[in-house]
């Protein structure tokens, strides 16, 4: 009998106990509720701060390369203009060359209105991709004109084409691989959570076609 009452009176001190600290237990269990909320939340603010960081980038990358496609794009009528009085038989040529330079101006304007959008960006790869095809058949044509290796205007004017194209390369490979580090945050868990519940949507790689390909790694063709 004895062994059952110590058991009883074990079995109430033991609840006096749980009722005198339930209140101090409580508030831990709170404290460490909010240290959790406030850990998840400070990790959602830093990975959303470094998407964000990371989409601004790879939009700054490609304000650079819509730097030297205006560039590129305001030297191609000039060229037009002082060659035609060379190739006025070729006018179809030439008219081509402008006709694309204008969807390629177009094409620019959206891109740079939306930097990564794949709709924006699939519009202006194949405006550029018109546009080198176009060039590059000038280029070939002209090859048949050899007073135009003697006119300087030319001479200077492919210069600055040639130049312009080395930089669009330069700035389009920077603006590849500040894409490719935003898609690869993106995708990448736990990124991926708060890249869904913030839409950070993927954004889209400039690859230059295969007429373009030609015409910056053959700038020798353009021979002036």
């Amino acid at each position: 009998m004895s062994f059952f009452l110590q058991d009883i009176k074990f079995s109430c001190g033991e609840k006096l106990f749980i009722i005198m600290y339930l209140p101090i237990l409580a508030d831990l269990t709170l404290w460490i509720g909010l240290g959790v909320l406030v850990i998840f939340i400070l990790g959602v603010i830093a990975i959303y701060n470094s998407l964000v960081a990371l989409k601004n980038k790879f939009k700054n990358a490609f304000a650079q390369i819509d730097v030297q496609l205006k560039r590129r794009y305001d030297l191609i009528p000039n060229l037009v203009e002082t060659v035609k009085g060379y190739m006025a038989h070729e006018r179809e040529t030439l008219d081509a060359v402008i006709q694309a330079r204008s969807a390629a101006t177009s094409a620019r304007e959206g891109a740079a209105a939306n930097p990564g959008d794949p709709q924006s960006m699939g519009a202006l790869m194949a405006a550029e991709e018109g546009l080198g095809g176009a060039l590059g058949k000038l280029f070939a044509l002209s090859e048949g004109y050899p007073d135009l290796k003697a006119n300087q205007n030319v001479s200077s004017l492919m210069e600055e084409l040639k130049t312009t194209e080395n930089k669009i390369a330069f700035a389009r490979q920077h603006y590849n691989d500040s894409v490719m580090a935003y898609n690869n945050k993106r995708e990448m868990f736990p990124s991926s959570i708060i890249a869904g519940m913030f839409n950070f949507s993927e954004a889209s790689m400039f690859e230059i076609g295969a007429a373009e390909r030609e015409e910056v790694t053959n700038p020798v063709k353009v021979a002036f």
